[in-house]
């Protein structure tokens, strides 16, 4: 069987960096694999920081390729610095992330309806769209950690700007993107190494958890902190009674 060279690009079977486990052979996903591994090459070298914050950009509003598999790359060949690719995961990600609402504010019909038709992502779309008005700020945050593409949100909420401002999209987005990178980001650095393979096989079974408890957590300040509704208003003073000295 032939070796693959540094990139991780073989004749029949692709190998990612840092010992990542195989990626089949498939005519229907192969260009999608030399973009995963082409993805990857940038972490052996100098340039994986800058390809990082282009890669947390793009992804935010039309590339496919998620960058996650490239902040993982990085964390796992310098742990310290883990927290310090996240910080610029996360802040490219955000702004990547605006674009994708200014793509669908003013260039949906032009750009954006190609860009969720290209990839597969209509029926996804649409449902976002559909519960944008009822969830708001939950939903950015929920977007994420979910599994379907992050540009379906951002895209879907300049879309839907009239119920998602923009600085709700951005809010959302510091919570829910920091919070996904932040999980890995933060294991490798506080566990190096030997949580790798977990991070591998079970990164979005710990999204979801986390996700879960960030969910909770505002359910509880919704419950915790007065809203009020049921707060009785102070009484009126009493009407101010003319002095003698005016009758």
């Amino acid at each position: 069987m032939e070796k693959p060279d540094k990139t991780g690009v073989p004749g029949s079977t692709a190998v990612s960096a840092e010992g990542m486990a195989p990626v089949p052979e498939t005519r229907r996903a192969s260009w999608l694999k030399r973009l995963y591994n082409w993805v990857l090459h940038w972490a052996e070298t100098p340039y994986g920081v800058p390809a990082l914050c282009v890669l947390a950009f793009v992804e935010s509003s039309f590339f496919p390729i998620p960058p996650d598999v490239l902040l993982i790359a990085l964390c796992m060949g310098a742990v310290k610095k883990s927290l310090r690719f996240v910080f610029w995961c996360s802040l490219f990600s955000v702004l990547g992330g605006v674009f994708g609402y200014y793509i669908g504010y003013a260039f949906y019909d032009l750009v954006g309806a190609r860009i969720i038709a290209g990839l597969g992502l209509v029926e996804q779309f649409e449902a976002v769209k559909s519960g944008y008005g009822e969830y708001g700020l939950l939903a950015i945050v929920t977007a994420g950690f979910t599994p379907v593409p992050y540009k379906v949100f951002t895209i879907a909420a300049g879309v839907c700007h009239e119920s998602i401002s923009l600085g709700t999209l951005v809010l959302g987005s510091l919570i829910g993107r920091t919070g996904r990178f932040l999980l890995v980001g933060g294991a490798i650095y506080l566990f190096g190494a030997p949580v790798k393979r977990y991070i591998d096989k079970y990164l979005e079974i710990f999204c979801i958890l986390f996700l879960a408890l960030l969910i909770g957590s505002f359910a509880l300040l919704k419950v915790l902190v007065p809203n009020g509704k049921d707060t009785a208003a102070p009484p009126a003073p009493p009407p101010a009674q003319p002095s003698p000295a005016a009758l």
